[in-house]
């Protein structure tokens, strides 16, 4: 058996597999001797079957078989040993001369390689780690937000400043006439003078609105008329709003019950206590929406600065191969195109975690697993939440080897951001939730 590559540039190259008849018969004279034991022939006692009758019935398959085989080991082995750093699988070439009939037989394999790249972390970035300030604005906005959920609500006959109104649209949508009733909190109207056009009215008044710039969030537009995602963003026509009901909040007095109701019975005992439960809760997810959005935005830096080529056409090739279902090169050209961007930065990523010696242990996924835990059963206020049960249920956990994978990915995101934060040139930025929301979606 010889095998041997050829390179056809830096991210391409073919490899060739002979194989003689000394390297497969010995194992495929060993199968035809088991059959004989083995097979039922009429006319023959088993085991007595002439090796002829055996050999015409079963001496090709089990060539081909064998054959197959020996080539997946060779091709496998011989990629181990060369460290070939490959992106998808082998393809086999088509040989227009090729026959089972030879008695030697000669295989080629295109394969793609990984590009060979450098990741400059340290290189300037515009990219922000922000640090969002829990400012009394949100806290009193979260305080009106929980006396609002555990309030209760009363009807009025007119729409006030604090209102909740109910009511049907009116409005032409994709050359049709559309009706949608949504239930709008004055709140989520966008500026004074739209405000102004629903304070006052009564049920069964009709108001005329035009929908840009009617909400403070085009996804607020998008739920209440029903649009397309993409046709939210910028939808300008003219609608009417026909009021139906009208309602606003009776809140909840701050008071032990309503503490005893969020946090069990003497666990805060004043407003300044909730205000504090407040700050702590929104400072902990607000963290982890900071971070989550230096990531991005440090993926992003990353594709863009990081230049390599990739094997496209073998990847296209190897997509159309590969599919579930008979798609045509131009199709897993498509999807190639559309996947490109995350392997790129799968390259990237296996690159920074190689040079900076980034691995996920079993110790790592426990820890992470029972700190996750821990702060969701903190909620709940219970005695029993100890270190050694949290120990039993993160052991359960990782028994599930999806979970085991979904935690691995969110222990590597962990390691990643800590390695980003401590190598690359980034700036820091203070900023209240409100002016993070308007920066990060602008």
């Amino acid at each position: 058996m010889n095998i041997n590559k050829q390179d056809i540039d830096a991210l391409n190259t073919l490899v060739t597999i002979s194989i003689d008849k000394t390297d497969y018969m010995p194992t495929v004279e060993k199968a035809l001797t088991d059959y004989k034991k083995k097979a039922s022939v009429p006319g023959f006692r088993k085991g007595f079957v002439p090796m002829s009758l055996i050999k015409k019935q079963y001496e090709k398959p089990i060539i081909i078989d064998e054959v197959n085989k020996l080539l997946q080991d060779t091709l496998n082995k011989f990629i181990v040993e060369e460290k070939l750093d490959i992106l998808g699988n082998p393809i086999p070439k088509a040989n227009e001369d090729f026959s089972w009939e030879n008695d030697s037989f000669s295989f080629d394999f295109e394969v793609g390689l990984a590009p060979k790249f450098e990741v400059n972390l340290d290189a300037k970035s515009d990219v922000k780690l922000y640090k969002i300030v829990v400012d009394d604005e949100f806290i009193n906005e979260e305080l009106q937000h929980i006396q609002k959920q555990y309030g209760k609500l009363v009807t009025e006959a007119a729409v006030s400043e604090t209102g909740r109104v109910i009511g049907t649209f009116e409005f032409e949508y994709k050359g049709e006439k559309k009706e949608n009733t949504a239930t709008i909190e004055l709140e989520q109207i966008k500026g004074e003078a739209n405000q102004n056009k629903f304070i006052g009215k009564k049920v069964g008044d009709v108001i005329e609105l035009k929908t840009k710039d009617l909400f403070v969030d085009d996804h607020l537009l998008m739920h209440a008329l029903q649009l397309d995602h993409d046709d939210a963003h910028g939808f300008d026509v003219e609608v009417k709003f026909t009021v139906t009901e009208i309602s606003n909040y009776e809140l909840a007095e701050l008071n032990q019950e309503l503490f005893d109701k969020l946090f069990g019975e003497g666990k805060v005992e004043s407003v300044d206590a909730l205000k504090a439960e407040i700050k702590t809760t929104a400072e902990r997810d607000f963290s982890g929406q900071a971070e989550q959005k230096f990531l991005n935005d440090t993926t992003d830096f990353l594709l863009k600065n990081t230049h390599f080529d990739l094997p496209s056409e073998f990847l296209k090739r190897w997509l159309q191969i590969t599919s579930d279902k008979e798609v045509t090169f131009e199709q897993a050209s498509e999807d190639y195109n559309k996947s490109e961007k995350g392997l790129r930065y799968q390259l990237i990523e296996s690159q920074i975690a190689k040079e900076n010696n980034l691995v996920v242990t079993m110790d790592d996924l426990r820890t992470f697993t029972k700190n996750l835990l821990g702060i969701q059963y903190a909620q709940y206020g219970s005695d029993l939440i100890n270190d050694e049960f949290l120990d039993g249920v993160a052991n359960r956990v990782l028994e599930n080897q999806d979970e085991v994978k979904r935690v691995s990915e969110q222990v590597m995101t962990s390691k990643l951001i800590a390695l980003y934060k401590e190598k690359m040139n980034y700036n820091t930025k203070e900023v209240t939730y409100k002016a993070f929301i308007e920066e990060s979606y602008k």
